[in-house]
């Protein structure tokens, strides 16, 4: 029978992305006029291709729910899910015989689900860094004493003071859960030697992906390897699938046992008025109706990754921070927070965060943004422990801080601005984040501009929009 898939390959390549960003003509308000956006936010999230977008349309047409429907298009819906997961596993060099791969709403939420597995356990220690982002100190706290390795005088994280912390907690230690790569300035850890050293001492280690798995190729490892990763996070609203989900990938075994973390329709077999009888993995631990959409699109974007080949992702994006740290480095007054040699560029990700002088960080984005049309993120990047570190901000300093957003003044809130690579950013565009930098530092900006103290923002006076000029529902 003739194929209806509609599948036409794209001609892909890193210098042809601009032209099929979804958005990427858009022109957006600035002070006196309209100018094209400019996207830095990739570490928050991310856009899409017009061929990611084009995979979902055409899967829309067999759109179903999953799972024991007869039809057809029931049967192609449950069909591409689960093939969706080998994709995943594939991608992150997890063994399916030994790892499951369960998606969730985002990374939050797949940590979350994790460390509720581990809520089990009784008098045990998980240890993580202080570069971490808050979803991967939180959940931590609710179910065993936390621990925190400490970092280096250049923010990253302290291998000598990660050994004295194994030695502590001998006998105790469950857990190493460490992010891949810092959301603050790009920093990647050794994962090999945390997994190795991890394994060593009796415990697991769960990575913290999200920054790492759209820039960097993960490798899970068989479990007989000293350095395998046991359980990886990452969302792929982070990687050009902004449908949603996130994914967790983690040992068969951890999830076998005990009852589901969310119950109600698709984790159970059989139930009766005394008892559940659960289903298989993955069935188990995804409870309701999932996000199948979500899941072709980030199959997609796998796809688009493996045709792209990582060394011309890393390439390309190197190159980009490397010209961005040249040119802020020249500006005068312009403090960046991490690893500022743009030799060293190939080794971090493209995530910048730095301060212009005194100005506060929440003014320069705002300044960006409404002259420039560049969107950066400001503030502390859910990283709030981390940035104060590399801020210098002490305990006396801190309270205060505390006592101000009590009294609902965000007006001093610590942080920096934040510029983050995709991979379909270009020199040009980086030429204007530098070009109103240098504004900015030399005071020939807008002088009005009015802070919200409850909210911590600025916007020039009389300034308004009407967003439903723009969308509307």
């Amino acid at each position: 029978m003739p194929s209806q898939s509609g599948h036409t390959e794209v001609d892909l390549t890193i210098e042809r992305l601009p032209e099929l960003l979804i958005g990427n003509d858009r022109e957006v308000p600035i002070i006196g006029g309209r100018k094209r956006y400019v996207n830095f936010d990739n570490a928050s999230s991310t856009p899409t291709f017009k061929n990611i977008a084009d995979t979902v349309d055409r899967f829309l047409g067999w759109y179903s729910n999953v799972h024991r429907g007869t039809g057809f298009k029931s049967q192609i819906s449950s069909w591409v899910f689960e093939e969706s997961r080998k994709i995943v596993a594939r991608f992150v060099g997890a063994d399916p015989a030994e790892k499951v791969v369960l998606y969730t709403r985002n990374s939050t939420e797949a940590i979350n689900k994790l460390a509720r597995r581990f809520a089990a356990w009784t008098n045990a220690v998980v240890l993580t860094s202080l570069m971490e982002h808050s979803s991967n100190e939180l959940p931590w706290r609710r179910v065993a004493t936390v621990d925190h390795i400490g970092l280096n005088d250049d923010g990253t994280v302290s291998k000598e003071d990660f050994e004295r912390k194994l030695k502590i907690h001998k006998g105790r230690l469950r857990l190493v859960a460490i992010t891949g790569a810092s959301n603050v300035n790009g920093y990647i850890n050794d994962i090999d030697y945390f997994a190795r050293r991890t394994h060593e001492a009796g415990a697991q280690l769960l990575v913290d992906g999200a920054q790492l798995v759209p820039h960097r190729p993960v490798n899970m490892k068989a479990s007989g390897d000293p350095s395998h990763i046991d359980y990886l996070v990452f969302s792929a609203h982070k990687m050009y699938a902004p449908y949603g989900i996130g994914v967790l990938v983690g040992d068969r075994q951890m999830f076998e046992t005990g009852d589901p973390d969310n119950v109600g329709g698709g984790v159970v077999d059989m139930v009766t008025l005394e008892d559940a009888y659960w289903s298989d993995l993955p069935d188990k631990e995804e409870a309701g109706t999932p996000d199948i959409v979500g899941v072709v699109a980030l199959g997609a974007v796998i796809k688009m990754f493996e045709r792209l080949g990582w060394e011309n992702i890393v390439r390309h994006e190197a190159e980009l921070t490397a010209h961005t740290l040249r040119e802020l480095s020249k500006i005068p007054g312009v403090a960046i927070y991490g690893d500022g040699d743009p030799e060293n560029a190939v080794n971090r990700l493209g995530v910048i965060s730095f301060n212009v002088g005194r100005i506060p960080h929440a003014l320069t984005a705002a300044i960006l943004n409404y002259e420039g049309a560049i969107g950066v993120r400001a503030g502390c990047f859910c990283s709030h422990t981390y940035v104060k570190s590399l801020l210098n901000i002490d305990k006396v300093a801190e309270q205060k801080l505390i006592d101000s957003i009590i009294s609902r003044d965000r007006s001093h809130l610590p942080g920096a601005v934040r510029a983050s690579f995709g991979i379909y950013n270009t020199h040009e565009e980086v030429d204007e984040l530098i070009f109103i930098a240098e504004k900015i530092a030399a005071g020939r900006y807008y002088q009005d501009y009015v802070l919200n103290k409850e909210k911590g923002e600025y916007r020039p006076r009389e300034y308004a929009v009407d967003f439903r000029e723009y969308f509307d529902f």
